[in-house]
């Protein structure tokens, strides 16, 4: 007899964007691109080694790279940011001082897409899908 296989991971919960000036990049999340504030980390009585924002289904945890040890790496392949409107979305951050990597939004077919950095140099890009998901068979 034999069983279903059990769901081991059932989700993502958070992905870690490194930085090496917390000060800087939490202006740049919560003003720029506007997502909402989760808690601070602190060791102790000690200052700030990171904070998280919303975005959506999935927490970015924005976290001081050598406050915690690491040598600071910036992301190299791009956070996908959900958007309803792309060209509204560029419109908004372009007035608030993001440049954006190339200056045409790439269209693969299914998806729109348009890339540029947060002050670490994260990659991150805006995303818009707009054909439909075919569930896996």
């Amino acid at each position: 007899m034999s069983t279903a296989p059990t769901t081991l991971v059932t989700g993502v919960d958070f992905v870690t964007v490194p930085t090496q000036d917390l000060d800087v990049a939490r202006a740049f999340y919560a003003d720029v691109l506007g997502l909402p504030p989760g808690p601070v980390y602190q060791r102790g009585e000690g200052p700030a080694i990171g904070a998280e924002y919303e975005a959506g289904n999935l927490t970015l945890s924005i976290l001081h790279a050598q406050a915690v040890g690491m040598q600071f790496s910036p992301t190299r392949s791009p956070i996908a940011l959900r958007v309803d409107d792309i060209e509204a979305a560029r419109a908004q951050l372009e007035s608030r001082g993001v440049t954006f990597d190339a200056p045409d939004v790439l269209d693969s077919g299914v998806c729109q897409m348009l890339f540029f950095k947060d002050p670490d140099a994260n990659a991150l890009m805006l995303h818009h899908r707009y054909a439909p998901r075919t569930p896996p068979n």
